[in-house]
C-alpha cells in the first residue's frame, strides 16, 4: 500500500505525549498514514527507558512517527514547536491540564492563528468534578468498576493490558476522525478531549444496563451467572493446558452433545433451549468437565473445531510471535532500543483487503 493510498496521507499531526494512552492517539493516525512529529524534551521522552512492564510501552505505541527534539522550557524550543503547530491540522497532548497552557499552546491560543486546528486532550477524566484529578489506567479501572469485574470477590484485578490507556486513545482518534470530516464542512477546527474514566464508564456499561434491566448488581465475572450454560475454560489431559469452549446455541448444544456422545443430555426435555440449561448447569458441567479433562488438548481442539464451536486454547503475549493468524499480515517488525528486531501487532484494520504497513521505523534522537 503506497504513502497516497493511505487514507490519512496529508494530514499533519503534532504531538506532545508519553506513556500510552496520547501515544495511542498519535499511533492510530500515523498507521493510518498521517505525518506524525512527537516533540520530546532534551534526553528523549522517558517511556523509552521505563523498565518491568513499562518497557514495551515507548516501541508499541510509537511506530510510523518522527521525533523532534525540543527544549520548551527556552525561547527558541518554545517558537519552534508553536511554529510547528500553526501549521499543523492536529495537535494531541497528554500532559497534566494546564500545562501546555502555561507554554502558550494550549488550542485556545492556537486557534487564532490557526483556527482549522483540531486539538485533542487525552486526560483522566473529561469536565466535571474530577477533572483536574490526576489519573493513571489503573486507577480508572480501580474506580470505574472494571478492576472490581475482572478479579474474584473481594480482589480487585485490573485487566491483563493497558486496556483503558489503548482504548481511550482510541476513543481520541475517533474523535479527531470526526472533528477532521466536519472540518471537510464548514472549515472549523475543533477541540476533542478523550479520558480514561469515562472509557472505563463506557466498557463497564453492560454491567450497569444488567442492572438496570434486572434489578440486580452484576457479579464479578470469576462468579458472574453466564448467559449461556456451557462457556467456560476446562483443563484438559496435558497439565498446563488449558481450552476455552463456547457453546451458545440450541444448535450448537445439539452438535455438541452429538459429537461428544452425550446423548442423555441431548434427549433430556429440561434442557432443550440455553435458559434451561443455564438454570441446570450446575448438574451436567461437573460431568462434561471430567470427559474433556481426559482428552489432550489438541484432540479437543480438533473436536470443536471440526464442530464448529467457538474456542480458543489459553496462550501467553509470547505465544503470539509465533502465531499463524498474526503471522499472515498482522505483525509489523520495528528496531527495539538495543538494535534487535521485533514483531509487534499492527492496527487490527483491513484496507481494500491489505494490513497498514510499517512506513518508519522507531524514530532515534541521533
Amino acid at each position: 500500500m503506497s504513502q497516497r493510498e493511505l487514507p490519512l496521507a496529508g494530514i499533519e499531526v503534532i504531538e506532545f505525549t508519553h506513556m500510552v494512552m496520547g501515544p495511542t492517539v498519535g499511533l492510530v493516525l500515523a498507521d493510518l498514514g498521517a505525518t506524525v512529529t512527537r516533540i520530546e524534551p532534551p534526553g528523549g521522552d522517558r517511556t523509552r527507558r521505563l523498565l518491568g512492564s513499562g518497557a514495551g510501552y515507548f516501541p508499541m505505541y510509537n511506530r510510523n512517527k518522527g521525533s523532534v527534539v525540543l527544549d520548551l522550557k527556552s525561547e527558541e524550543g518554545l517558537a519552534e514547536a508553536r511554529s510547528m503547530c500553526l501549521s499543523a491540522d492536529v495537535v494531541i497532548e497528554n500532559f497534566r491540564p494546564g500545562t501546555l497552557d502555561r507554554l502558550g499552546l494550549s488550542y485556545e491560543q492556537l486557534k487564532v492563528d490557526n483556527p482549522g486546528l483540531i486539538f485533542c486532550s487525552a486526560k483522566g477524566f473529561l469536565t466535571g468534578p474530577y477533572e483536574h484529578r490526576a489519573a493513571l489506567d489503573e486507577v480508572a479501572q480501580m474506580m470505574g468498576g472494571l478492576a472490581y469485574m475482572t478479579g474474584p470477590p473481594g480482589r480487585p484485578l485490573r485487566a491483563g493490558a493497558s486496556v483503558i490507556d489503548v482504548t481511550g486513545g482510541m476513543f481520541g482518534a475517533i474523535g479527531i476522525l470526526a472533528a477532521l470530516e466536519r472540518r471537510h464542512r464548514d472549515g472549523e477546527g475543533a477541540y476533542v478531549k478523550c479520558a480514561l474514566f469515562e472509557t472505563t464508564a463506557f466498557l463497564v456499561g453492560q454491567h450497569m444496563a444488567q442492572k438496570a434491566v434486572t434489578g440486580n448488581a452484576a457479579r464479578p465475572m470469576p462468579v458472574r451467572v453466564s448467559a449461556w450454560a456451557i462457556y467456560d475454560v476446562f483443563e484438559t489431559a496435558n497439565a498446563d493446558e488449558q481450552v476455552f469452549v463456547g457453546v451458545v446455541s440450541d444448535s450448537q448444544w445439539q452438535a455438541f452433545c452429538k459429537a461428544f456422545g452425550l446423548d442423555d443430555l441431548l434427549a433430556n426435555p429440561d434442557l432443550e433451549t440455553n435458559n434451561q440449561r443455564v438454570e441446570r448447569r450446575d448438574e451436567f458441567l461437573p460431568h462434561i468437565r471430567e470427559m474433556l479433562g481426559a482428552m489432550t488438548r489438541e484432540e479437543l481442539l480438533a473436536k470443536v473445531e471440526e464442530i464448529g464451536l467457538p474456542y480458543a486454547p489459553i496462550m501467553r503475549p509470547e505465544d503470539m510471535f509465533d502465531d499463524p493468524q498474526l503471522n499472515a499480515g498482522g505483525l509489523l517488525e520495528v528496531t527495539m532500543p538495543d538494535g534487535t528486531r521485533a514483531a509487534l501487532p499492527g492496527l487490527p484494520i483491513e484496507f481494500d483487503g491489505e494490513r497498514l504497513p510499517l512506513r518508519h521505523d522507531l524514530a532515534s534522537l541521533d
